[in-house]
């Protein structure tokens, strides 16, 4: 019988679903560090919220883990790429919790608004100041959100029911979303000069760490009030607290912080803060949805193999595997080229499988291909939740099947529509097993790809290759290979160069700046 650790506070619901799909679960949260790597050897499967931590020494001690199941969407605790490189399976539920944290957010908004916790202290101690605690009304004012997904939708949603106008930055929010939930799309320094109220609903991504710092506050409104309750670490929370005491920002209300459990904090004490201490997921429907739900996940995997809500494995069944998988990793790596070079919202992507590939079950296919577009702004979409990701932001996914191929054996290719204009990549695989890519908006150019690249597309023009050479090679960056492909002499061309290392961001700004150069990204795959 397959054994499961649950090492954190789990609705007891947990417990008896494992006990009646034939899993022994144990309840045994509050172990330290140390008890938890002395234990992990003897489990199957490890169920954790956010308190324990599952590192990569856990994850090597565990010699029979095959799955750690995160009851709630984040998995800043787990060691992603050491469970995958330990070939450990790691779910989540990312849809057990979003009403909980959205209103969460509409509470912390109204007591910014009114100052209901410092009014609460003041008058259990005794006093009565009642022209201390003058408020704000929300009615009309401008809610600014940055994310606009499944949980900041919602916000937008109760925001607009209180008769508050809702601006949001999302690169992935498509007009018709907008329109839908009655929101306008803007760019972040707009938001930034309009909002009243900034509230943040975005992961925590290379691009979103730290986006709230001394210069984004500079571009706000003064009075502004600033909400998180979506990641520590979104905030510098030191430019925070130097805006409030001068005034430009009115209130800051934090569910999260840079480091947790936030025991001490330079905005602790703070008359204009209101602090909780990570509630955005504490209620009892919610903390029952992600249990129950977490709990039928593992046991559907430990007993049949089913793999629901992977963070690092594509769903797929046994059998369909050893034929998928070398199209799961293509599909993955032309999604994800068409996510890093793709600059503006998407509306539709469209995905043509040519030749041996019309033959096989897409849909796993699709879902890794939209994992890819969609990972690099949210960092934890999955082939599972990525096609509802996509349903919820308005993107249009068609696939086309046609049996025929003319250049090779069999083909994926990518539309993706933003809404500026459509790019295009296709792949194939060589020797069955082999992914290539070979063709990018409409250029032929093959190239295997490797875990660091640079995207370029140029002018057709002379000297671009030296110059490239030269650039990278002053910047003590190798060379591994270099592929070329155009059009025509004279007109659009493309470069696509492996390279030993990641190209710092004022090395790929110093290639911008060449000449005939009219795009480049560097790219990790």
């Amino acid at each position: 019988m397959p054994k499961v650790l649950i090492s954190d506070k789990l609705s007891p619901a947990a417990v008896d679903v494992f006990t009646r799909r034939g899993v022994d679960a144990d309840l045994r949260p509050g172990l330290s560090p140390e008890e938890l790597i002395a234990a992990i050897p003897d489990y199957d499967g490890l169920a954790v919220r956010s308190a324990s931590k599952v590192t990569a020494d856990v994850l090597a001690a565990g010699a029979n883990l095959r799955v750690v199941g995160r009851a709630g969407i984040g998995v800043d605790n787990i060691d992603v790429p050491a469970a995958t490189a330990r070939g450990v399976v790691v779910m989540n539920t990312p849809f057990g919790n979003s009403i909980t944290t959205a209103e969460h957010a509409i509470a912390m908004m109204f007591a910014l608004a009114r100052q209901i916790p410092q009014a609460n202290a003041s008058t259990h101690a005794g006093k009565w100041e009642k022209s201390r605690f003058m408020g704000t009304e929300l009615y009309g004012k401008t809610l600014g959100l940055i994310g606009c997904g499944n949980i900041g939708g919602i916000v937008a949603n109760r925001a607009v029911g209180l008769s508050m106008k809702v601006v949001a930055y999302d690169p992935y929010l498509s007009p018709d979303r907008a329109r839908d939930l009655g929101v306008e799309k803007v760019e972040l320094e707009e938001l930034f000069r309009r909002a009243d109220i900034i509230s943040l609903h975005t992961p925590k991504t290379d691009a979103t760490r730290d986006m709230i710092n001394a210069g984004a506050i500079a571009q706000m409104r003064p009075g502004v009030r600033i909400i998180n309750c979506a990641r520590g670490g979104l905030v510098v929370e030191a430019d925070l607290l130097a805006a409030l005491e001068c005034g430009h920002v009115a209130g800051a209300a934090l569910d999260v912080f840079s480091e947790e459990p936030a025991k001490a904090n330079p905005l602790f004490g703070h008359p204009n803060v209101v602090c909780t201490p990570h509630l955005g997921a504490s209620t009892v429907e919610a903390q029952e949805n992600v249990a129950l739900q977490v709990a039928e996940q593992m046991a559907d995997y430990l007993l049949t193999g089913a793999i629901s809500n992977a963070l690092n494995v594509p769903s797929v069944t046994a059998e369909e595997a050893p034929r998928l998988q070398p199209y799961l990793t293509l599909a993955g790596q032309i999604g994800s080229f068409a996510g890093q070079i793709t600059e503006s919202g998407i509306r539709s992507v469209e995905i043509s499988y040519e030749g041996d590939a019309a033959s096989l079950n897409t849909r796993p296919i699709t879902a890794s291909i939209l994992t890819g577009l969609l990972a690099p702004l949210l960092q934890t979409v999955n082939p599972v939740s990525a096609p509802v990701i996509a349903k919820e932001r308005d993107i249009k996914v068609s696939e086309t099947l046609c049996a025929d191929c003319d250049d090779y054996h069999t083909v994926v290719r990518l539309t993706v529509t933003t809404e500026r204009r459509a790019r295009s990549l296709a792949g194939t695989l060589f020797g069955g097993n082999k992914p290539r890519l070979v063709e990018v908006e409409g250029i032929p150019l093959e190239a295997e790809l490797t875990p660091h690249m640079l995207f370029v597309r140029n002018e057709d023009k002379p000297g671009l290759i030296g110059n490239l050479g030269g650039t990278l090679g002053d910047a003590g960056i190798n060379i591994a290979s270099f592929h070329l492909g155009r059009q025509e002499a004279g007109r659009d061309a493309l470069a696509l160069v492996a390279v030993d290392q990641q190209v710092p961001d004022p090395v790929v700004e110093t290639v911008r700046g060449l000449s005939s150069v009219v795009q480049v990204r560097g790219l990790q795959f």
